[in-house]
């Protein structure tokens, strides 16, 4: 990862911890000022700014449609871009500011979060920070994961994931998690981390990394998405799962996603462009429901069949839950042999996994008629 070349922090944070640990970690000096415009993809990811909290910033995934199976997470706009260099990234041709910025006025984040899950107390919210860029990646220097990983110890009905493709987990071995904390990896291949992943940690290193968490007690998540195509896929999926297993209890894992590599037409230009040298986007793709560029049906289907071919002997009796992101019905019927009826009901699901899993995590025994009532996928008030 290339080093952050300047920092910035609005004035209302200024005596943030995150400002002050930032004061003990880096030699750059802190300007004081509101939130810097920078147009250009790359440059944003070499400014850090530090923010309040403006406007509502926990809501379900903007990735939610009526189209797909959605798995009704909810999102923490905590992180808005990414030092890493992954040729696929959405961020890429999303983003109209590229700054890199955090909020570090955790304490207001946390007081919407503890108003919005009391309003559905029957409900076991999964709240991910990973929406806009990778959860640890920038926390060595801003901390701010520790403090949302202490408060969600003690929240009655949810639980934090953190999702990274790094090894920045040094500073979460020692905290009060409570088992209240899943910490995920976005994995692919060896070859693909190379390739297509710049600047990311390496496989062994992410391996590494989650066997660390997993003795630190905290319960695991792994994220086959976005599964490419490039010669020899079949092999490199095959040997990624090997390597992982020989890290990792299942037993530890809450959740496996599989999808496959999708984006807006317009970002296509935007790769090549950025990555002239990756092959991602020579695949033979169409377009879905979304605007979404995917794999043809049939290709997808191949490739999530044989990852669950080569992995379910390897989870046990007593599986993780697996779910397919961002596929209809019909891909969930020919991969797992059925489908959620909708986003609530897949939610239900995954809640009576962890429920059934690790006894005392879920705060009370999830029904279906209070998840899926009038099957519609609800949402608390702001």
């Amino acid at each position: 990862m290339k080093p952050i070349r300047s920092i910035s922090i609005h004035p209302q944070q200024q005596h943030s911890l995150s400002a002050k640990r930032l004061l003990e970690k880096t030699d750059l000096s802190l300007t004081q000022g509101e939130l810097p415009r920078i147009d250009t993809y790359r440059e944003g990811k070499r400014h850090l700014h530090l923010d309040v909290k403006k406007g509502q910033s926990f809501h379900r995934c903007s990735a939610f449609g009526k189209d797909y199976v959605c798995c009704n997470v909810h999102v923490l706009d905590q992180i808005s871009n990414c030092p890493y260099d992954c040729s696929y990234c959405f961020l890429q041709s999303y983003l109209t500011n590229q700054t890199t910025q955090v909020v570090t006025d955790v304490e207001a984040q946390l007081n919407e979060i503890k108003q919005k899950t009391a309003q559905q107390p029957w409900r076991f919210f999964r709240v991910g920070t990973w929406d806009l860029g990778d959860s640890l990646a920038l926390d060595p220097l801003t901390g701010t994961t520790s403090e949302l990983i202490e408060a969600f110890s003690t929240l009655p009905n949810a639980v934090l994931e953190l999702r990274t493709k790094s090894d920045c987990v040094d500073q979460l071995l020692n905290l009060d998690h409570h088992q209240r904390t899943i910490v995920s990896w976005s994995l692919n291949p060896a070859d693909i981390i190379e390739q297509e992943e710049h600047r990311t940690a390496s496989l062994t290193q992410r391996l590494e990394a989650m066997k660390k968490v997993m003795d630190a007690g905290y319960l695991l998540a792994l994220h086959f998405d976005p599964m490419l195509v490039y010669p020899g896929w079949e092999k490199g999926y095959d040997n990624l799962i090997d390597d992982i297993f020989r890290f990792i209890d299942p037993q530890r894992i809450s959740w496996i996603s599989i999808g496959s590599l999708r984006f807006n037409p317009e970002m296509k230009k935007t790769m090549s462009r950025n990555f002239p040298k990756s092959q991602l986007t020579a695949a033979e793709m169409i377009t879905g429901p979304d605007g979404k560029m995917r794999y043809v049906k049939p290709l997808r289907t191949r490739m999530y069949r044989h990852l669950m071919e080569r992995m379910v002997p390897l989870l046990g009796d007593n599986p993780p839950f697996v779910y397919l992101c961002m596929e209809r019905a019909d891909m969930w019927d020919k991969v797992l042999g059925y489908h959620p009826e909708s986003a609530n009901h897949l939610d239900y699901l995954m809640t009576e996994s962890l429920d059934q899993r690790f006894p005392n995590l879920v705060h009370q025994t999830p029904t279906r008629s209070d998840y899926c009532a009038k099957d519609t996928a609800r949402e608390p008030n702001g």
